[in-house]
């Protein structure tokens, strides 16, 4: 009998093995995403000093819909505005387990857009 993992379980594993590879300094701090159904959540993480540096969602930006591309995009520009305020110009992007696709790349693409370099 094979036994079916759950999708977030897999995310998890995931996501594991790329933090394997990524790792958030002082100087180029790692943009992090979580997705649900219904919210995205970004934050822009210290990894060696253990500090969330910024951080924004889609519930702290009080959207009606924030299970949706648009709600990703408002996310985006959100944070590389905070992470300008904070003197934050490059990070290194971790997806969280997620596919490089719709909320999550439109919050990558709007972030570049907003002049944060990933």
């Amino acid at each position: 009998m094979i036994r079916k993992e759950s999708s977030n379980k897999s995310r998890l594993i995931r996501h594991k093995r790329v933090r394997k590879n990524i790792s958030g300094t002082a100087s180029m701090p790692r943009l992090n995403v979580f997705r649900s159904n219904s919210q995205i959540y970004a934050q822009v993480i210290d990894d060696e000093n253990g500090v969330t540096l910024v951080s924004s969602s889609s519930r702290a930006l009080k959207l009606t819909n924030g299970g949706n591309v648009e709600a990703a995009q408002a996310v985006g520009k959100d944070i590389a505005l905070k992470c300008k305020k904070a003197k934050i110009n490059k990070v290194v992007f971790d997806r969280g387990g997620y596919l490089y696709h719709g909320r999550v790349s439109a919050l990558a693409d709007a972030a570049r857009e907003a002049g944060l370099e990933i």
